[in-house]
């Protein structure tokens, strides 16, 4: 059951469907219109961390790692405890949030390297572009992780398409991970601060004559590579990859989270002085390799580096939140805050994380993390904070990321397309009922996938299951039965109940094949979710 806290004496009114914002003109028609319509929000914010699991903010259980910001946002929103990413990795969750399709029904959304074409279709569906034409500005911040351009990328040049084919009008990122070549800004196409006298060059295959390598010279390096991180080295860290030129262009690390935070606060301040509904994607970097937070952040944990980086990530969304109380768009303001899949500790750099955990538990109760289809792969931390709309609380509604297109649909009059993978979730979204999704399929990597069908878990006969929280952990594979969990009285998945359930396991088995072969392109409509308080 869906548990609520006290309101705390907000003003919760409905009234009849005004005006939207300034722009947005329209009405439903009279068979539709519901008498008492939510008005959609002056802004919507997406918080999306990276690599952060189900266990590491203390508003899910963690002693040693202190997230004041988003506790702060759990005890005044809805704290979600069955919330999903799309995939146990970076590029397939990031691809399923904007399109709103299951990424494993195409084979080439996997990570991604630096200069990779552009993963999204510019002529296809997207969330913001959904919320452009009901009247919002868009922007994306912070880590893209997409692809840009159509695979051949000159970096000296503007770049297209990227995040403004697929529907954002503003745009600050950086092409793929921090440990990742290119390590510079593209702002709205182009490459921020590069000097022409010194043009970028990228390889993923051989290095430049004459530059230096991380695997060549370690002694260059202020973090060293544990595995694979040791091509181009930049600002005394090892990447994957390879780059020359762009010296006046290239980031500090130390400086990615106070770049991008300010960024946000600048584009928030101008939306509110223009009284202009927009949405924000604000993809942090945090807690993602190479994990190299500024000074003031060193010590602030008991976890190490990786500690101090999530209480790095926590004070941007201080600063975000107090852009929003400063602008007066808290009360009506939707922010979302989770992350793109689960935890990992060693992920190619000796920087100690493992060492230094001193018992924390990143994915808390659950097994696995980052690339694994066990629950701590893919659930993740899901926070609903939107005042005039949601009461405190928690919810066990089972939802995806994926299903945001869909549900954030619903808030605006007329019919809304979207892939029908994506669900219309906004009464679970918004806290009005426990009850999400009733079956969802979870992806590791790749095609290996799982189903979830109520409290029951079902992972496919030879299906990779990694419990460890390291880059290189092993894979056990399930047995020829395949493995079934019931996740409500198991949820470490260490019980395998097949041999008992084989009737379930079979039942299981077809449904999962019946979805994966549905149609990717096949669209459903969504329309305004009427709502009486």
């Amino acid at each position: 059951m869906n548990k609520q806290a006290p309101a705390h004496n907000r003003t919760r009114p409905f009234g009849q469907l005004l005006a939207l914002f300034a722009g947005i003109s329209g009405a439903c028609c009279a068979e539709t219109a519901p008498a008492q319509p939510l008005t959609p929000p002056k802004a919507i914010i997406l918080l999306y961390a990276d690599d952060l699991g189900y266990g590491d903010l203390s508003c899910y259980g963690a002693e040693k790692i202190k997230t004041p910001a988003i506790d702060k946002l759990a005890d005044e929103g809805l704290r979600f405890t069955d919330a999903y990413s799309s995939s146990a990795v970076c590029t397939p969750s990031r691809y399923a949030l904007l399109t709103g399709t299951y990424p494993w029904r195409r084979k080439d959304v996997n990570i991604l390297p630096g200069d990779a074409a552009l993963l999204i279709d510019p002529a296809g569906p997207t969330l913001p572009k959904m919320l452009q034409a009901n009247g919002y500005k868009t922007a994306v911040i912070g880590k893209w992780h997409l692809g840009l351009g159509n695979g051949k990328v000159d970096w000296n040049k503007p770049i297209s398409p990227g995040p403004k084919e697929c529907g954002f009008d503003e745009s600050l990122i950086f092409a793929a991970t921090a440990d990742r070549v290119p390590c510079v800004y593209v702002q709205n196409g182009t490459v921020r601060n590069l000097d022409p006298k010194d043009p970028i060059q990228v390889s993923y295959q051989h290095n430049f004559p004459g530059l230096p390598s991380g695997k060549n010279n370690p002694e260059l390096l202020r973090v060293k590579s544990s595995h694979g991180h040791n091509n181009a080295v930049i600002n005394g860290i090892g990447r994957i990859g390879f780059m020359k030129g762009g010296k006046a262009a290239l980031w500090d690390d130390q400086n990615i989270a106070d770049d991008i935070t300010e960024h946000a606060v600048d584009y928030i301040k101008r939306q509110a002085a223009a009284k202009q509904p927009f949405f924000l994607y604000f993809a942090t970097n945090d807690i993602h390799v190479p994990r190299d937070p500024h000074k003031r952040y060193l010590g602030k944990s008991q976890c190490g580096i990786r500690g101090d980086a999530a209480v790095q990530m926590d004070d941007c969304v201080r600063r975000i939140m107090k852009a929003l109380d400063e602008t007066g768009l808290t009360e009506d303001s939707l922010v979302i805050f989770s992350s793109d899949n689960g935890p990992v500790m060693d992920d190619g750099y000796a920087d100690r994380a493992n060492e230094d955990a001193n018992g924390h538990k990143p994915a808390g109760p659950l097994s696995g993390g980052k690339y694994s289809i066990l629950e701590g792969g893919s659930r993740i931390p899901f926070i609903v904070h939107w005042p005039k709309a949601v009461r405190p609380g928690e919810s066990t509604a089972v939802l995806c990321q994926m299903d945001l297109m869909a549900t954030l649909g619903q808030l605006f009059p007329g019919e809304q397309e979207h892939p029908a993978d994506s669900q219309k979730l906004l009464p679970a979204l918004l806290g009005k009922t426990s009850q999400g999704r009733s079956e969802h399929i979870l992806n590791s990597m790749g095609q290996n996938l799982a189903f979830r069908s109520g409290d029951w878990k079902y992972v496919p006969p030879g299906a990779p299951i990694r419990r460890g929280l390291n880059g290189l952990s092993p894979s056990d594979k399930a047995p020829a039965t395949g493995a079934l969990y019931n996740l409500k009285n198991d949820p470490q998945e260490r019980n395998n109940v097949a041999e008992a359930h084989k009737d379930l396991c079979e039942q299981f088995r077809a449904r999962l094949t019946e979805l994966r072969q549905a149609p990717e392109n096949r669209l459903s409509r969504t329309e305004l979710f009427p709502i009486d308080d």
